[in-house]
């Protein structure tokens, strides 16, 4: 063994101690905050000490989630999650993914055909549409559920990169505990304090989680009917438009600009329809859809399929605020009912970028006044019109998607 690496191995042997030290030092300080922070906001919403106690029993701080800010540290997060790689938009949509939420959500269109007509009756969503959720969401029930909701929401709380949020969405659990809709020792979460088949954060489950099997209790955990009311409830709260579809795949042709996307941009389908966009399988928009607005969706610019949604769509991302995550719900559903295929246009390749790559992209386009939506090295609505009125204004084809040459040309 080498002179360093003895000194290496001493060095990191007796760093051990100081480092369980450090850390028995901060639990110290995370059992304190229960008691001097947590608990009188708990009691002042209703929480019992008795469900206050059962809950931290046994709890310790979780050092594997991430965007922890230990005391006495800086957050590092952010700039390590810039350096992920940007993929392609058509990963979202892989086969397994796809296929999987699709046969198995046709089963439970089938098993639960009565639970889903009463939901759709009673908030107008479609049984597909909860489906797709619960599918997504949690493996239709069957994904694993790993974590104990109150050491993560503890964690987050006490020293994550959003501290309030979490200590807020803490106490919303406590409070779910206290109502008895399940045991504070049954309730699981996601890393992120999501709980139960629908995944809603606990402020969510006290505002949405409805009984659909009307035991009085709305269990999402262990209920299959509770979770596709409370999808439904959360749905219809948000502005679900009963009758509306949420959207429509369509040909854009070159003489509509991809510039023109985003839900700040909307006209009556018959409008677009006037421009020339279509329907990729030949048929008409349905004639109650003519008359009300759509919007252009096309989340992979010019180098993938283009859509024509509804406000619905943007229902759907009240869900999850991603593009992606709303059109995977929508296909999901259309294929569990419809048995629709594939999307007609292909998906185009991705150069080989960082997401640090596209974030530098985003603050040169602001530097030129643009509205990217913020430099998060994630291409939403905004970056990608955003890159298509660049290239308009400097005479390209506008693409409205990034790409190698156009993070180099707008570093220049």
């Amino acid at each position: 063994m080498t002179l360093r690496l003895i000194l290496f191995v001493a060095l990191a042997t007796l760093a051990q101690p100081s480092l369980a030290q450090d850390r028995a030092q901060v639990e110290r300080q995370f059992h304190a905050w229960l008691e001097q922070t947590v608990w009188p906001r708990a009691a002042g919403e209703g929480v019992s000490r008795t469900t206050f106690d059962e809950a931290f029993s046994g709890v310790a701080l979780n050092w594997d989630l991430p965007d922890l800010v230990p005391p006495g540290t800086q957050p590092q997060g952010p700039q390590r999650q810039l350096q992920a790689e940007f993929g392609s938009p058509g990963d979202y949509f892989n086969r397994s993914s796809v296929d999987g939420a699709t046969s198995v959500g046709r089963r439970m269109m089938d098993r639960h055909a009565g639970t889903l007509r009463a939901v759709e009756q009673a908030t107008g969503v479609p049984g597909r549409i909860l489906l797709a959720i619960w599918g997504r969401e949690s493996g239709y029930g069957q994904i694993e559920i790993p974590h104990d909701a109150f050491e993560v929401l503890g964690t987050k709380a006490f020293m994550s990169t959003r501290a309030d949020y979490f200590t807020d969405e803490l106490v919303a659990a406590l409070e779910i505990a206290e109502a008895g809709h399940v045991s504070p020792d049954n309730m699981r979460s996601s890393w992120a304090g999501a709980l139960g088949q629908p995944q809603f954060m606990p402020s969510s489950v006290l505002r949405y989680a409805a009984d659909g099997d009307g035991d009085g209790r709305a269990d999402i955990w262990t209920s299959e009917a509770d979770t596709l009311a409370s999808i439904g409830n959360y749905l219809a709260q948000h502005g679900w438009v009963p009758g509306r579809d949420w959207g429509f795949e369509v040909r854009v042709p070159p003489s509509v600009s991809c510039a023109l996307e985003g839900p700040d941009q909307g006209r009556p389908i018959a409008e677009w329809e006037a421009l020339g966009i279509a329907r990729v399988n030949g048929r008409p928009f349905p004639e109650q859809e003519r008359s009300a607005e759509g919007f252009l969706l096309m989340p992979a610019g010019r180098q993938g399929p283009a859509f024509i949604v509804t406000p619905n769509f943007y229902v759907l991302k009240a869900y999850n605020m991603s593009d992606l995550y709303a059109l995977f719900v929508g296909h999901v559903g259309d294929r569990i009912q419809y048995g629709a295929g594939d999307f007609a246009a292909g998906w185009g390749r991705v150069d080989g970028l960082l997401r640090s790559d596209v974030a530098a992209m985003q603050r040169a386009l602001e530097g030129l006044g643009h509205d990217v939506g913020g430099a998060d090295g994630l291409p939403g609505f905004r970056t990608r019109r955003s890159i298509g009125r660049w290239q308009e204004s400097v005479g390209q084809p506008a693409t409205c998607f990034p790409d190698r040459s156009l993070v180099e040309a707008l570093a220049k």
